[in-house]
């Protein structure tokens, strides 16, 4: 608050607020918020369609979440460059025209060089288009900031996301069928053959968690614990608040 002349009536006026500028965020904080404090699949609960459908297999889940941090972080980059130069009236249209080309491009390579993962995943590296992960860094971040901070912005939610959906689909796969990478091979290369695992027998195998209801379960199973474990961190600084408040 600070006092202002009033150049019309000539008087000094008291209790204006002045508009404070917004506090700049280190690039550090920039990118973990994706990770943890912001991840789009545990707090924003965004991209539950993906998330839910082909997380039944690790292997899976990371070809997804590769291709998901590729096109997020390319469009963001590209959006916070040009940002300046496109008009506020047609950027969401803008917006999409460049997601689509990147899911594209980045469609047509997996169906060529890793066909087995095209196959699994399906008409899901088409919706990557819609994936409101991708709109959203572009709309609410790339849209008014720099080209690095838009760049961290966006790998730290795609690796965020993508870890919600290794993590995911690793319990899935492991409760559900009892192995752990496995077809990786075929999949993702030979450099993944040695990543598969048996874990479970035969007889001790719960088919639920590899369908759809199974997947909500453990998606709200790994919500609660990331809320638990962000409850636990406030605890102990307001815990340690106290203790230092004391001794003062």
């Amino acid at each position: 608050m600070e006092n202002k002349f009033d150049t019309v009536e000539g008087t000094y006026t008291d209790d204006i607020p002045v508009r404070e500028e917004p506090k700049k965020q280190s690039l550090i904080k920039v990118f973990a918020k994706g990770l943890w404090s912001e991840n789009p699949g545990l707090c924003q609960l965004l991209g539950l369609c993906p998330l839910l459908a082909v997380t039944g297999t690790a292997a899976n889940a990371l070809g997804l979440g590769i291709a998901t941090i590729i096109v997020v972080t390319i469009s963001s980059l590209i959006i916070s460059i040009l940002h300046r130069l496109i008009l506020q009236e047609v950027r969401i249209p803008l917006y999409v025209v460049l997601i689509a080309t990147l899911a594209t491009v980045v469609r047509l390579y997996v169906e060529a060089y890793f066909p087995e993962l095209y196959q699994q995943l399906g008409i899901y590296l088409s919706l990557i288009v819609t994936n409101c992960i991708i709109m959203g860094r572009a709309e609410a971040f790339a849209g008014k900031n720099g080209p690095v901070a838009s760049t961290l912005d966006a790998l730290g939610c795609g690796i965020g996301f993508s870890l919600v959906l290794f993590a995911l689909g690793s319990i899935r796969e492991i409760i559900g069928s009892g192995t752990w990478f496995m077809g990786a091979s075929r999949v993702l290369g030979e450099w993944a053959k040695p990543l598969e695992t048996v874990f479970l027998p035969d007889e001790l195998h719960f088919s639920i968690a590899i369908l759809p209801p199974g997947g909500f379960f453990i998606l709200a199973l790994l919500i609660v614990c990331k809320r638990a474990l962000s409850l636990h961190r406030i605890h102990n600084r307001e815990r340690r608040l106290r203790i230092d408040s004391r001794r003062s």
